[in-house]
């Protein structure tokens, strides 16, 4: 009986001790768990951004950041995962040493019991009896009722402790069965999020390819935009030196200077050279590479073939083909006021030929570009000084909605 005792104290004090650490386990795990949803809600929604970026124009540098944060958010969770299951390992290896100890204080007791039982029935029934009315006086009687009323107290804890034993045993059976389950399931989820960060690692590879190619490419249409721009503004500073050159000459000769018909009054009034959506505007232009070009000019969209029109009369000084910009027409308006008009189609007018408002100078092409056929359309105008300069052509067009981008 003392052994029986002293195993369910020594099982009573282990119970106590593990139980402030399974009671953290469980915290951690929940914490964990917390962790694991948020960090889960944060990839879908980087999943719907990057979804929705690319049924857009494709940005190839913001999707590499994107799917970046992506596969640190697949790295946090295989780590919660792994932390999961380290808890839970603990938590199997604490459950089944309690169900050891459990398994044996209830064969104690069970020995115990069936010693005693034993015991009981070799002695018969009638033995409580025969041991009260063999008492030699009142004292001895009263003696011999004690130790049967604690025999049958001890009798009736050990069938208690029986009884509490197995309860105890099934609720950890039970435990731990569900441990073991949550275990094999967070093993085949790590294997699935493992497979997702490499998917992930798969497509940031190619990203970063194709981010690093379009690089490549956006550099090379960069470096391509400044030497064109460089030749078209060489072009139009030699033809402004040659106009006012020319304007000495005549009024050497005692000739009337000819009047520019654009000026700045002219601001917000010119015709559009053609009907369609702009598509891009006059300054910076961020690249799906990521790159920043500087537009000298608008992009206006329209059908290939669509008539290109003059926004006020002058002289055509170009029209021709001009390196980086195709079929090109450029009308001087006089006083260092052109417009260019580039990527057509085909030309209508010739070099020093006279054009009025509204003339057509050719058709609209660009259709091997990647914003697809537009006209590419400038203003140079003598901002600082006498040296034309590129100007944004809405400022001096007429405002309407297609303007609007």
């Amino acid at each position: 009986m003392r052994a029986g005792l002293l195993c369910l104290a020594l099982a009573g004090v282990t119970a106590a001790a593990s139980a402030p650490a399974a009671a953290q386990d469980v915290r951690d795990l929940r914490a964990s768990q917390l962790r694991l949803d948020s960090i889960r809600q944060e990839r879908q929604r980087l999943q719907q951004e990057l979804e929705s970026l690319q049924s857009q124009v494709r940005d190839a540098s913001q999707e590499v950041v994107i799917i970046g944060r992506q596969r640190a958010a697949s790295s946090s969770a295989l780590q919660e995962l792994e932390f999961q299951a380290e808890l839970l390992a603990s938590q199997v290896e604490t459950t089944t040493e309690q169900l050891t100890t459990t398994q044996s204080a209830l064969d104690q007791r069970k020995g115990a019991l069936q010693r005693r039982l034993r015991s009981i029935y070799k002695r018969g029934p009638l033995h409580s009896v025969r041991v009260l009315l063999s008492a030699e006086n009142f004292a001895d009687l009263l003696n011999r009722y004690k130790y049967l009323h604690l025999i049958t107290v001890h009798d009736r804890n050990v069938i208690q402790d029986v009884t509490r034993l197995q309860v105890d045993l099934r609720t950890q059976e039970e435990e731990l069965e569900l441990t073991v389950g949550q275990l094999e399931n967070l093993r085949r989820e790590k294997e699935r999020e493992l497979a997702r960060l490499q998917r992930i690692e798969g497509q940031s590879r190619r990203a970063l390819d194709q981010f690093e190619k379009q690089q490549s490419q956006t550099a090379t249409q960069l470096s391509d935009a400044e030497e064109a721009e460089a030749r078209v503004n060489d072009a139009i500073t030699r033809i402004e030196r040659e106009r006012i050159e020319a304007e000495r000459r005549r009024a050497s000769a005692g000739a009337a200077a000819a009047s520019a018909t654009v000026t700045t009054r002219d601001l917000g009034s010119l015709s559009w050279p053609v009907e369609g959506q702009l598509i891009f505007r006059f300054g910076p232009s961020r690249k799906p590479s990521g790159v920043t070009l500087i537009n000298k000019g608008i992009g206006i969209a329209a059908a290939a073939g669509t008539p290109v029109r003059t926004v006020e009369g002058g002289s055509v000084v170009l029209a021709g083909p001009f390196e980086g910009y195709g079929p090109t027409v450029m009308v001087s308006h006089g006083g260092g006021y052109y417009t260019l008009y580039m990527l057509l189609q085909s030309i209508s007018v010739q070099e020093g030929q006279h054009v009025v408002e509204g003339q057509v100078v050719g058709a609209v092409g660009g259709e091997e570009s990647p914003e697809g056929p537009h006209l590419y359309f400038q203003v140079h105008a003598p901002i600082r000084g006498n040296t034309p300069e590129a100007v944004d052509p809405l400022n001096w067009l007429r405002a309407r909605a297609a303007a609007r981008q």
